[in-house]
């Protein structure tokens, strides 16, 4: 079941993504030979001290324990967070478990380094016997077995799982009630923005717009006005551009009408 928040603020983008990982304590003098055990390779000069620089196909990352920062960003009862499956322990922040991945460059991880970022993240999820995942380009918390499942589906199908990496926030406003996007401009630049027709709950929407996430994902961003059509017979989906605003990505604009 998907679980939503509705904004009340617009909060900045996170632009160096990152994967906050939740599962078993591991001592600092211990964690290189877990990595090792996982077939990654730490970096021998930092052998010893946190962060611990892993690299796996070309891919540079640091792993250390999350600090207060990134639990502040990450924090499950902040109405700008989302969550897809079972709810975090209240004590997730004490038991020492909480692990923090991110890019080895200051310039982050290109898109084109995320499949193999995920392919780190599900043996770091298995070498920590996690519960629980946050990406931060959704600010969105997923169940770490769900998230494994989802990213060996994907190598298997080239698919990918967009419910695991991309969050839809309703936006309630002084005019009519938008479903929107948060962390599919980490793939493509551009988020999605649609109002809700009359007669259409959360679920409507997100059935709709993940599928017109998923093929941005795969096929990069619209670039042009374009209509195609819907779900159901008589439906119609107008996809319209918008240029990027200094302080957020670009979005497209989603119009669904129907034949009368």
């Amino acid at each position: 079941m998907i679980l939503t928040r509705r904004d009340a603020t617009t909060r900045p983008e996170v632009h160096a993504p990152f994967a906050l990982i939740v599962g078993k304590a591991v001592a600092d003098d211990a964690l290189e030979g877990v990595m090792r055990r996982m077939g990654l390779r730490p970096d021998a000069a930092r052998a010893g001290g946190l962060p611990l620089q892993l690299t796996l196909g070309g891919l540079a990352v640091t792993i250390g324990r999350a600090a207060p920062d990134d639990f502040a960003l990450a924090d499950p009862g902040d109405v700008a967070t989302s969550s897809l499956g079972t709810p975090l322990p209240a004590d997730w922040r004490d038991a020492g478990g909480s692990w923090i991945v991110r890019s080895a460059r200051r310039d982050g991880i290109a898109a084109a380094q995320f499949d193999t970022l995920f392919q780190m993240i599900v043996l770091l999820i298995d070498a920590f016997d996690a519960d629980h995942i946050f990406w931060s380009p959704a600010r969105l918390w997923t169940d770490a077995r769900q998230f494994r499942g989802a990213i060996a589906e994907m190598q298997t199908s080239g698919m990918p799982p967009v419910l695991h990496l991309i969050a839809f926030r309703r936006r309630d406003g002084a005019a009519d009630p938008h479903v929107a996007t948060r962390g599919l401009a980490a793939f493509a630049g551009q988020e999605l923005d649609a109002a809700v027709p009359p007669g259409w709950d959360m679920a409507a929407m997100v059935k709709r717009l993940a599928r017109l996430a998923l093929d941005i994902m795969l096929h990069g961003p619209v670039v042009q006005p374009q209509q195609t059509p819907g779900l159901q017979a008589g439906e119609w989906v107008a996809l319209t551009p918008q240029g990027g605003a200094r302080d957020g990505p670009a979005a497209v604009l989603v119009e669904f009408s129907f034949d009368r």
